[in-house]
Parts: C-alpha cells; sequence; structure tokens
C-alpha cells in the first residue's frame, strides 16, 4: 500500500484538494479533522488541565487555546506533546483498516507533515501550493483569523518553497478546481 502524504501551508487549498482525492475512491485520513473531534473528546480534559478555561460546551474552544499558543512556542510545544500521541495513533488506525481492505494507495492529509517530521512516514509527498497573494486572500478571508495570527502561523511552518523542492508531486491550486482535479486524477495514476 502506499502511503501518499498530502500537505500544504495554511490557504493552499489542501482540504478542497484531500476531497478530490476522496471523491475518486481514494481513503484520506484528516489530521485536522482529528485534532477537531479530539478537541472535544479524550483531549479536552487534558487541554483544560493545561491550558485552564479553554474548554466551553465540553469542546475546546479554539480562540481561547490561541490565546494561550500563538506566538508562544514553550505553550505550543506542551499541547502538541498532548495532541500529537493521539493524532498519531488514529493515524495508525486508519492506515491498519485500509491495510485490511486491500487498498493500494491512501492519502494521509497533514498539514504539519514536514514540521512534525511525518515525511518519514509516508511513501509520496503530495505539496498544494498557491502564489503568496492568493495565499493571504483565501486565509485572511477567513472567519477570526487577523494578520497577527496568520503570520503567526506562517512563522511556524516551514516555507513553501521548501515544501514544493522535497515534493515528489506539486499541486497548484491558483489555477482552478478543474486543473486541481486532472492533476489529482493524474497523481492518482502514476501512482
Amino acid at each position: 500500500m502506499i502511503k501518499a502524504g498530502l500537505t500544504g501551508s495554511i490557504g493552499m487549498g489542501k482540504s478542497t484538494t484531500a476531497q478530490m482525492f476522496r471523491d475518486e475512491g481514494i481513503a484520506v485520513y484528516d489530521a485536522d479533522a482529528t485534532v477537531h473531534q479530539l478537541y472535544s473528546g479524550e483531549a479536552a480534559p487534558l487541554i483544560e488541565a493545561a491550558f485552564p478555561n479553554t474548554i466551553r460546551d465540553g469542546t475546546v474552544d479554539r480562540t481561547k487555546l490561541s490565546e494561550y499558543v500563538i506566538g508562544k512556542p514553550e505553550n505550543m510545544k506542551k499541547l502538541e506533546a498532548i495532541i500529537h500521541p493521539m493524532v498519531h495513533k488514529q493515524e495508525q488506525e486508519f492506515l491498519q483498516k485500509a491495510e485490511t481492505r486491500g487498498d493500494k494507495l491512501v492519502v494521509l492529509d497533514i498539514p504539519l507533515l514536514f514540521e512534525t517530521g511525518g515525511k518519514n512516514r509516508v511513501d509520496k509527498i503530495i505539496v498544494v501550493t498557491a502564489p503568496a497573494e492568493v495565499q493571504r486572500q483565501r486565509v485572511l478571508a477567513r472567519e477570526g483569523m487577523t494578520e497577527e495570527k496568520f503570520e503567526a502561523i506562517l512563522a511556524r511552518q516551514v516555507p513553501d518553497s521548501d515544501k514544493r523542492e522535497q515534493a515528489d508531486f506539486v499541486i497548484d491550486t491558483s489555477e482552478g478546481l478543474n486543473a486541481t482535479r486532472e492533476r489529482v486524477k493524474h497523481i492518482i495514476g502514476l501512482l
């Protein structure tokens, strides 16, 4: 089974691209969705213990949590120490199920693939990219996003150019949905 890591910096169109792989019948593990699930489940009490007053209605309030971690590397490391092992465990369960089904290709949608050393866990790397101005427009259009938050997130991510250099495949999402979809199909055919 080939494990393809799908990654890209914030605002590059990774989620849309991941859905295109699903639409083609490829199983996709979504690390971000796993984090959201954990924030409403087993991680919530641990995060509340580490970062008081971050739980609202049983779920981690991401806005409150961001006040603790954005621009604060030590707090970010503390959060990652809580959440990353849980995410990795669910990834392993996903891979075991895919192996049992006999899947020939799976996609691991991991936004921080390079930042967390995940590139060693995949066979091929697919990087989703877009020009910096397109990225900025997409990200700043998100609810609750500020220039400060955007810059803090970018500062923690491996630069897009470095990701592209290490990629086996690059998908430029600024070329439109149809071009992106065709590139996804091409990559599936190759793999």
